[in-house]
């Protein structure tokens, strides 16, 4: 690592000892200090903060000034760009009718980050660093826009009130989600808060004959949970150290690479390395998990065998992901909490074209950086694909559990060939648009809703090879 690290880094500088001894750049080490200094927060505001030693004035006063200190230590100004807006979709909160709430927090918050996806892309000339604070304020818009929508779909039945400026301040910016996430409800959060919420949930999960008398046992402990969860995290950070930086995704467009291997080694790469380059995805949401659960967030009730689920703000099923023998099982695995939040405001409201409005905020969202938009214009393709071949072959294999084997294996052979496809213009950001892998693929039959006509779709598509 050279000195261009440091420069690019907006943050506290204090750790760049640390950062030159281990040749990580400094935005990198900022962020795992950060989250390590949240998760042992987390366990004191839950043992020491909770709500029998406290109100839920002081736990949102303290969570909401330990998550300001994170982002600006970890960000320095540029976290004003999440406290500007925050104040402002607050302002149009408490102002703005509630039949328009939604409208005006969705162009407002969404709109200001695309402007900061812009000018990050123009400032940093396509650089990117390897944390930066378009990430918490992706996270953010998530909970503006849900709130300002929940409130909405609220205003007969007024579920959920107006927040007090704290109580915004606390959702929003928080410690234990500002910096990674995960996306959470607000009434959940609230209920954090003010300390009901594994009251709430055993209520729900609780048969009849059990709902008098949840309340009499002690909350269960998350301990086991955060125990799973940061092993996990630990797994993934001795794969990356070992495979994923012997296998960098940057390998597939090297031009010597590209000009001089054969087709088969170039094609078993990418798939090795699109595998391996999950991993990070994996450490930083299983993090975030955790740290929520660690200060008494994210229980979800009883399972089946009648231990605490900690499951609520999970944010990806890593078997899920690994066997996935279709898109939208890849895609209902993998980055729950976003998917909870495109469902919410976009797929289940719009009349028409659901699919490719909801992939194309997906790709807003995400930025500016053309590999997105490759990614997910090509994954609207892919999952009508999906849904025409699982429509038209799957029950032709259900017949024996030996059909239905070999079916499972080729379909789950070709969603990783699929999703390799598909996220490589993504990890690389700016796509090489050169015909060295020209595939065609051919969507064979698919039927509309109440149509009976038999279409056939040539599609061609291009990858960064």
């Amino acid at each position: 690592m050279d000195n261009h690290s440091a420069i690019q880094t907006t943050g506290s500088q204090w750790l760049l000892p640390v950062s030159e001894y281990w040749g990580f750049p400094l935005a990198l080490v900022n962020f795992l200090a950060c989250q390590l200094f949240a998760l042992s927060s987390a366990f004191w505001f839950r043992l020491y903060l909770s709500r029998q030693h406290s109100s839920p004035l002081a736990r949102h006063a303290v969570a909401t000034l330990l998550g300001v200190t994170l982002i600006i230590f970890c960000f320095g100004w540029y976290s004003t760009h999440l406290l500007a807006v925050v104040l402002a979709n607050y302002l149009i909160l408490i102002q703005t009718d509630i039949s328009n709430v939604h409208r005006y927090s969705m162009v407002v918050a969404m709109g200001y980050l695309i402007v900061c996806h812009v000018s990050r892309v123009f400032i940093f000339k396509y650089g990117i660093l390897s944390t930066d604070f378009s990430g918490p304020l992706m996270v953010v818009t998530q909970k503006i826009t849900s709130l300002a929508f929940q409130l909405h779909d609220g205003k007969k039945t007024l579920t959920i009130a107006r927040p007090s400026l704290i109580e915004y301040l606390s959702y929003n910016l928080n410690f234990l989600s500002v910096l990674v996430g995960p996306f959470n409800n607000y009434k959940d959060y609230i209920d954090f808060i003010e300390g009901t919420h594994i009251s709430g949930s055993l209520r729900r999960s609780a048969s009849t004959s059990d709902k008098n008398g949840f309340h009499k046992s002690p909350d269960p402990s998350p301990l086991n949970a955060v125990c799973q969860k940061l092993l996990v995290c630990c797994g993934c950070m001795i794969f990356f150290l070992i495979v994923t930086q012997s296998l960098p995704i940057e390998y597939n467009v090297n031009p010597h690479f590209v000009s001089h291997a054969p087709f088969i080694t170039r094609l078993i790469y990418a798939l090795f390395s699109i595998q391996a380059a999950r991993i990070k995805f994996y450490f930083a949401w299983t993090l975030g998990d955790a740290i929520s659960n660690a200060a008494g967030f994210g229980f979800s009730g009883m399972d089946e065998n009648g231990k605490a689920s900690w499951s609520l703000l999970s944010n990806l099923n890593v078997v899920g992901v690994e066997t996935a023998t279709s898109f939208k099982a890849f895609i209902d695995n993998w980055n729950i909490q976003t998917g909870n939040w495109l469902k919410t405001v976009c797929y289940d409201r719009v009349p028409r074209h659901r699919l490719v409005l909801t992939f194309i905020l997906s790709a807003l969202w995400h930025g500016v950086y053309p590999g997105y938009y490759f990614t997910f214009l090509t994954g609207i393709l892919m999952t009508l694909a999906a849904r025409a071949v699982r429509k038209s072959f799957r029950p032709y294999f259900l017949g024996s559990s030996r059909l239905k084997l070999g079916y499972d294996i080729l379909t789950w052979a070709s969603t990783q060939m699929a999703i390799c496809y598909t996220v490589m213009p993504f990890l690389l950001l700016i796509p090489n648009i050169s015909p060295l892998w020209h595939v065609c693929i051919h969507i064979l039959t698919f039927k509309r809703k109440n149509m009976s006509v038999v279409r056939k779709v040539t599609i061609k598509l291009w990858l960064p090879f």
